[in-house]
């Protein structure tokens, strides 16, 4: 290589060093502001959890100490939290409604979180089942129907509590060979509990018919 051609390329280095640190002096900050981004992403995620560990513990310490207070409806009534948590208070303050026999005031409250746009789905449903549950043989036929009809949907959350109560609901209505088709029918569902295998078993025999048969 002459001393031209060496030359030459010195200063053709030169320039690009120089063209390279003009343009970190004008866009450097941007990957500053980029690394503070991600390490602030990172803190404020962090503080984020932090602060809703913190939230379900208060809300879960309230919730506790207002069922041991001697009035727990009231004590319930005073706890505040967020969104969901106001709903699983509202869902306590129903079955405290239940228990005192106030079954009206219960369904409303719970009527009320099923129609809350604002809930997940599967908290509405589960507000429709209790509420279905709570009246019974109370509620309508045709609203009854169509309530359990809907909750027993395939890819329902609470679909086999539905289809229990679609049982009861068609022995209430003096449809007792049907209702131990529908319970034979829970006892060969994939998602069957202990629990409803149970109920569903001592149902088929109290009205005189055999688990087993297909």
């Amino acid at each position: 290589m002459s001393e031209t051609d060496s030359f030459i390329e010195e200063v053709t280095e030169e320039v690009r060093r120089d063209r390279l640190f003009k343009l970190m002096r004008r866009y450097g900050w941007v990957g500053i502001l980029a690394m503070l981004g991600i390490v602030g992403g990172a803190a404020y995620n962090e503080w984020q959890k932090a602060r809703a560990t913190a939230s379900a513990q208060a809300f879960g310490d309230a919730v506790m100490a207002a069922m041991e207070a001697e009035d727990r409806r009231a004590a319930l009534a005073a706890v505040a939290g967020t969104a969901p948590q106001n709903a699983l208070r509202q869902f306590l303050l129903a079955a405290e409604a239940a228990e005192a026999g106030d079954a009206a005031g219960a369904r409303d409250m719970l009527e009320a979180l099923a129609a809350d746009p604002a809930l997940p789905e599967s908290l509405r449903a589960l507000a429709r089942i209790k509420a279905a549950i709570l009246a019974g043989p109370d509620m309508a036929p045709a609203e009854r129907d169509a309530t359990l009809a809907a909750l027993a949907a395939p890819g329902a959350p609470f679909r086999l509590l539905a289809l229990e109560q679609q049982a009861l609901a068609l022995l209430d209505a003096g449809r007792r060979d049907e209702a131990i088709v529908l319970s034979r029918q829970i006892l060969n569902e994939a998602e069957l509990t202990p629990g409803l295998r149970r109920r569903a078993t001592e149902l088929i025999v109290t009205l005189g018919g055999d688990p087993a048969a297909r």
